[in-house]
């Protein structure tokens, strides 16, 4: 990944950076329908991206800017964007904001392509959002060689280089937005802030998972890396400084942020269990497979050790890694967890995180229509509606947001 953003605006296209959406709408607009104005924005710009993909190589292009443009318009509940809009609308943002929003809405989508490719090579996943993953797909494009072993090497090597190119264009985009010198300052603070974060989140997952790591503490670190700052609260921060709100509010939205997404991932560690594949998209199981060092995981050894349960401790050991697991095994190691009470008690710990958000987001002292859908978004993230659950480790496990 790229350690610094681009000190300029992207190259092929340089009269779109102060050039208004089109259509042109004004915040009262764009309101009423927010994921549809960030998806309107996000084809523009991708097209411009492809089209300047195009002109340096129509083998590139096809197989990865294009592809790249339809996974990220393909798929996504637009969360990170709604946060940053709903931030920006409950601290004063005008129709003087809508262009700038819109835009870094876009980078944030972009990047969270970025995130999502990069993980599913890391993890192998061939799955996401209920398709071919990324590196999947170029896969079933180019199928291995008689010199390749399993997997093509050539898929996850190209899937690397999409998700570079997707943090590149999503660089380029916040680099080029027009905003007063001290808004700018702030806004390029909190995004270098937020790759890192998440760069570093990732790869505490990943030592978590080489080296069997048992530690609740550093599951709660790495989702708050992970998961947690780039999901919710970096993108209220985005939006609280675009709209130039003081810095008190600022933390107190940070606060909500925070508890809030570490409420989406432990949600989401159940549902990576528990899930119903149908609602999450993803193989039910897969992080017992790759041996993700989530809480859950985490919590259940630690109270299946106090209460003397070995036969537990070992069938979750069996489990952890296994990718053949499956069918009775999965069953199996889902018994397990449930007979440790861990799940019941990370829903515990959903809530309480979802009440502290609640605290945080009354001490920010938003009023008015968009903080009240700021505070409806921050409590769904965790707590979706009962319908769209999946059978799960408690009644029902709802469904995260992707």
């Amino acid at each position: 990944m790229h350690a610094e953003s681009v000190a300029r605006p992207f190259v092929a296209t340089p009269q779109r950076q102060n050039a208004p959406s089109f259509p042109p709408t004004g915040a009262d607009a764009v309101d009423i329908d927010v994921t549809g104005a960030v998806n309107r924005e996000l084809r523009l710009c991708c097209g411009e991206f492809v089209t300047f993909s195009r002109s340096l190589d129509a083998t590139f292009a096809t197989d990865v800017a294009e592809r790249l443009a339809a996974y990220t318009l393909g798929g996504g509940s637009r969360i990170r964007p709604r946060f940053l809009w709903w931030a920006m609308r409950a601290c004063g943002g005008t129709d003087a904001h809508v262009a700038g929003a819109l835009r870094i809405a876009v980078a944030l989508e972009l990047i969270q392509s970025c995130a999502l490719v990069h993980d599913d090579v890391m993890d192998q996943s061939a799955v996401r959002r209920g398709r071919p993953s990324f590196h999947a797909q170029i896969a079933l494009q180019y199928p291995p060689g008689a010199r390749e072993d399993g997997q093509a090497p050539f898929a996850l090597s190209a899937a690397v280089l999409a998700g570079d190119l997707a943090l590149s264009w999503a660089d380029d985009l916040v680099a080029g937005v027009d905003l007063r010198p001290e808004v700018r300052a702030e806004i390029l603070r909190i995004w270098r802030t937020m790759r890192t974060e998440m760069v570093a989140g990732q790869y505490l997952d990943l030592h978590g998972q080489a080296t069997s790591s048992r530690s609740a503490a550093q599951a709660i670190r790495t989702v708050c890396l992970k998961t947690a700052r780039y999901t919710v609260e970096r993108p209220l921060a985005l939006g609280a400084a675009l709209a130039g709100a003081d810095d008190a509010t600022a933390r107190a939205l940070a606060a909500a942020g925070r508890c809030a997404g570490i409420a989406f991932q432990l949600r989401d560690d159940l549902l990576g269990v528990f899930g119903d594949p149908q609602v999450t998209g993803k193989p039910s199981g897969d992080d017992l497979r790759s041996g993700k060092a989530t809480y859950l995981l985490a919590l259940a050894h630690a109270r299946a050790r106090a209460t003397g349960a070995t036969s537990v401790i070992e069938r979750l050991r069996d489990c952890r890694g296994s990718t053949e697991l499956s069918g009775a095994a999965l069953s199996t190691a889902r018994d397990a967890l449930r007979s440790t009470g861990a799940p019941a008690q990370v829903e515990r710990r959903i809530e309480r995180l979802v009440r502290a958000s609640e605290r945080h987001l009354v001490a920010a002292g938003l009023q008015g229509p968009a903080a009240q859908r700021l505070a409806e978004l921050l409590a769904r993230i965790a707590t979706p509606p009962r319908e769209h659950a999946s059978a799960g480790a408690t009644a029902d496990v709802p469904a995260g947001p992707r």
